[in-house]
């Protein structure tokens, strides 16, 4: 059975960039707005405050993990921030790639593992745009321990580091995500993928993206009436289905002229369209430019 989750992150190609351990104590406060930059967060020992842009404060206690898969801006800070909200505290570098926020003396309040990585996939914005905005799972040892591998590997010059790193990270991406309770999911694959009927849909829609499908025919899969379906996909999913389906052909689509994996009339018809010309037609209406040209400046980049 496909697996629309384990497609999504393999297409995203995840890399390490950086990770390292933070110390805390006393009162302190940094923001950051690394606008697409995927964030992750593991809270070794005691606690602190985490508020993401159009989301509520959380407080994180040991144990838990937050990823933010496009960071758009968001502040940590201990349980008691500054007063005033725009001092922020400059970290300072200790030993072994650790950093020191607060008060530098005394042992301190909390221990996190923060850490960025990227997405290879120049169709990144597409498929994060179709997972949650924010990710928080408590109580997850799992997800703790291969943070700390994937910290513990980036910082290491041993051989096949950035293939290791990579499998890291999507089996930490999946794990994460796949953790997520189902009541806590905003709009995105995972919520939909957490409706039974809704998941359904999706698997076909994964396992056949060469079908014609319209939504009365995923309605039906879905065991649910084409209107029912429909509201009921757009509101878990975020997008109509013929939207999410568009989407999704076209990623692929991306990754096979990526990879140069035969001409335009083959990569048409392994997506779904029954003419080179009509496909040609959807994919320049949908990335802004002809597969042809697509491929070739993909090529070029290359060596670049």
């Amino acid at each position: 059975m496909v697996d629309p989750l384990a497609e999504m992150v393999t297409l995203l190609q995840p890399r390490a960039r950086f990770s390292k351990v933070v110390l805390g104590a006393g009162c302190w406060r940094v923001r950051r707005s690394e606008a697409g930059q995927p964030f992750y967060c593991a809270i070794v020992e005691g606690s602190s405050r985490l508020k993401v842009d159009g989301h509520e404060p959380i407080t994180l206690q040991a144990g838990d993990f937050v990823l933010i898969p496009s960071a758009y801006g968001f502040a940590m800070s201990s349980l008691e921030p500054p007063i005033l909200e725009d001092i922020e505290t400059s970290p300072v570098a200790l030993l072994h790639d650790e950093f020191r926020l607060g008060t530098q003396s005394g042992p301190p309040d909390v221990r996190l593992l923060v850490g960025y990585c990227v997405f290879g996939s120049p169709d990144a914005a597409l498929l994060v745009s179709l997972l949650p905005q924010l990710v928080h799972i408590r109580g997850e040892r799992r997800l703790a321990t291969l943070v700390q591998l994937v910290g513990d590997e980036s910082r290491e010059q041993r051989p096949a580091r950035d293939v290791i790193l990579a499998r890291l990270l999507e089996v930490l991406l999946i794990e994460a995500l796949r953790s997520t309770a189902e009541t806590e999911a905003s709009p995105g694959l995972l919520r939909g993928l957490a409706d039974g009927r809704l998941a359904a849909a999706l698997r076909r829609m994964h396992e056949s993206p060469t079908r014609s499908w319209t939504v009365a025919q995923l309605a039906k899969e879905a065991a649910l009436s084409r209107s029912a379906f429909f509201e009921r996909f757009k509101q878990a999913v975020g997008v109509a289905p013929m939207e999410y389906l568009l989407g999704w052909r076209m990623a692929l689509a991306k990754n096979l002229l990526r990879r140069n994996e035969g001409g335009v009339g083959s990569v048409a018809e392994r997506v779904g369209y029954g003419s080179a010309s009509t496909f040609s037609v959807a994919f320049t209406r949908h990335v802004g430019m002809a597969p042809t040209r697509y491929a070739r400046e993909q090529m070029g980049s290359e060596y670049i």
